[in-house]
């Protein structure tokens, strides 16, 4: 009875080894600029490896994807892994989430792993490398035109990123992007990076205009702006040559911040303040223009309110017209055509209401005025438009309680047809509803499960068929999952390495679900094989046999966004023909 427990055990032990899935990493605790590796490792050909999100940290390399396979006495042992390189964002205690695999329609995934991120540490350097620093060559700068603004008033800020001729810069990624609070902000738009040369700290440096924005301070106070940080790789020189004599270079990386920046904002000045002002600020024209003075019963005219010129264009209001009630006023259509350089906010924009005249007459409308702060000379000035006359040539008349006087006051309309909007039509109802019982209402709503109990047998039985057949389910799951990472791809289509991943997912799930393969027997020449077998054009088939392994290749490999673009058309049309071959 023993033996036989023994034996139970050791088979329940072996059916739970089966299957390891499990994340190794370097090490449990590193400075904030050392690199940790990690290695997701599993002892099966496991499917649809999914990556965790790295929160807090930044790939520098990977995936790396490695199969190893061996026979020692009999015994056949498999070990598949795939391996990233990470660099920390941030000090703390960061969680590395699971990664997740699929094998035999079953979910498998690692355990988290937690990893104390401390400051940075001071790493020895070996003699024979780089005896330059980045340090002191490699600096972030926010140029700031105003420091003290008013309210409203622009200011731009430009981040340049200098570096001197002993450097030279591969790549960088952005660890904190700055902050504006209590800004109205809008981003100049840089087509293409271009490198300068200019005088830093008294020598002559290069740079690259990252980051062009203008702001508009919205209250007064000190206000920060949040830094800038980047996270720049670099290449140093060393001491070694080669053997043409050409100086070798290393790899490095190094992170710069722009600093937080203070900005000291006066408020506008309350001496000569008008009561209408609605916080325009810059150098403005003000204008109302109606389409048409002279009109008859029925028309309309449109009033336009405009303003023109140089300033916070979107970051006030339009005074509204008054007009008598004889006049019916629609709401305004606000339109703008406003341009936002480096230089600040210009153009134009309007307000625009329909007017309808209700009734026979003459009437005025008010002259408007527009106030702003003129930034030139320090002042408030307040700009009136003219007074409108409008003639309303016929139509019904209007009394009026006092003296008739169109330009003084609004005027009283007399009540006509007061009670014309009451609906006069009525709809009766019976007063003796007949009775739901016995109705055919009744007799449906009482044999309707009757008739649905059926349907509800009969979808039943074919779930279960569906839900039996495993080799069909199987090869449907593989058609979703090639358009799935296909779709991915597309999404994933300007980060390169993503892209890649997706794309590979997406040939092999399609490969699996057309030829009935699993992952283990994918080589070359059987998937060529079969592919000929079934008919497939030859130059069709060694294109989708080179674009997968090119997809490994492509990852670590420099490639343009054109390359990108035409790796997945390409992978769109081999896919195609081969649907339509085999």
């Amino acid at each position: 009875m023993k033996r036989f427990l023994i034996l139970l055990l050791l088979c329940f032990q072996g059916l739970m080894a089966q299957v390891q899935f499990e994340a190794r990493v370097s090490k449990t605790t590193l400075g904030l600029n050392e690199r940790l590796r990690i290695d997701f490792v599993m002892n099966i050909d496991g499917d649809n490896f999914v990556q965790p999100s790295f929160e807090g940290f930044r790939i520098i390399a990977g995936p790396s994807q490695q199969v190893s396979q061996s026979w020692i006495n009999g015994k056949t042992s498999f070990e598949k892994s795939y391996s990233y390189y990470l660099l920390p964002n941030q000090k703390g205690n960061l969680v590395i989430k699971q990664a997740m695999i699929e094998y035999n329609g079953q979910i498998y995934k690692t355990q988290p792993i937690k990893i104390n991120v401390t400051a940075a540490t001071e790493q020895p350097r070996d003699p024979n490398d780089s005896q330059v620093s980045a340090d002191d060559n490699l600096y972030l700068i926010a140029n700031i035109s105003n420091t003290n603004p008013y309210i409203n008033q622009p200011i731009t800020v430009v981040y340049k990123l200098y570096f001197s001729y002993n450097i030279g810069i591969n790549n960088w990624n952005e660890l904190s992007k700055p902050k504006y609070n209590d800004f109205w902000s809008q981003n100049i738009d840089i087509k293409q990076l271009v490198g300068e040369e200019g005088m830093f700290k008294g020598e002559k440096y290069r740079f690259v205009v990252l980051k062009k924005v203008i702001l508009y301070p919205q209250k007064s106070g000190k206000l920060v702006i949040e830094p800038l940080s980047l996270d720049i790789s670099v290449k140093l020189p060393t001491n070694r040559r080669d053997m043409f004599g050409r100086v070798l270079l290393v790899d490095g990386n190094k992170r710069v911040s722009a600093g937080a920046k203070t900005i000291s904002v006066k408020p506008l000045p309350e001496a000569g303040k008008p009561a209408d002002f609605t916080g325009a600020v810059g150098k403005f024209d003000f204008k109302a223009i109606p389409s048409k003075t002279t009109l008859k019963n029925g028309e309309s005219l449109d009033l336009t309110l405009s303003v023109t010129g140089t300033g916070n264009l979107k970051l006030f209001t339009l005074p509204k017209p008054e007009v008598p009630n004889a006049l019916e006023m629609y709401d305004a259509v606000h339109d703008e055509k406003v341009n936002t350089p480096l230089s600040g906010m210009n153009g134009k924009i309007s307000d625009s209401y329909t007017i309808i005249p209700q009734y026979k007459g003459d009437y005025v409308i008010k002259p408007m005025q527009f106030s702003y702060f003129d930034l030139s000379s320090g002042t408030y000035k307040t700009i009136s438009s003219k007074e409108i006359k409008i003639n309303v040539l016929d139509g019904p008349t209007q009394t009026a309680e006092a003296p008739s006087n169109t330009n003084v006051g609004k005027n009283k309309i007399e009540k006509i047809e007061q009670f014309k909007f009451i609906d006069l039509k009525t709809e009766l109802l019976a007063r003796k509803q007949p009775e739901f019982f016995g109705s055919t209402s009744f007799y449906t709503l009482l044999f309707l499960p009757f008739l649905i109990l059926p349907l509800i047998v009969l979808f039943k039985k074919k779930k279960e068929a569906i839900d039996s057949d495993v080799f069909g389910n199987r090869i449907k799951m593989n058609n979703k999952l090639a358009k799935k990472y296909l779709s991915e791809a597309k999404k994933q289509i300007n980060n390169k390495a993503p892209f890649y991943v997706a794309l590979e997912k997406a040939m092999h799930n399609f490969l699996k679900a057309k030829l009935h393969i699993e992952t283990s027997e994918m080589s070359k020449d059987n998937i060529q094989e079969l592919l000929l077998s079934r008919k497939a054009n030859p130059e069709v088939v060694n294109s989708f046999i080179a674009l997968t392994e090119n997809c490994e290749i492509a990852r670590y490999a420099p490639s343009s966004s054109a390359t990108i673009q035409h790796d997945f058309d390409k992978a769109v049309t081999i896919i195609s023909e081969l649907e339509k071959q085999i």
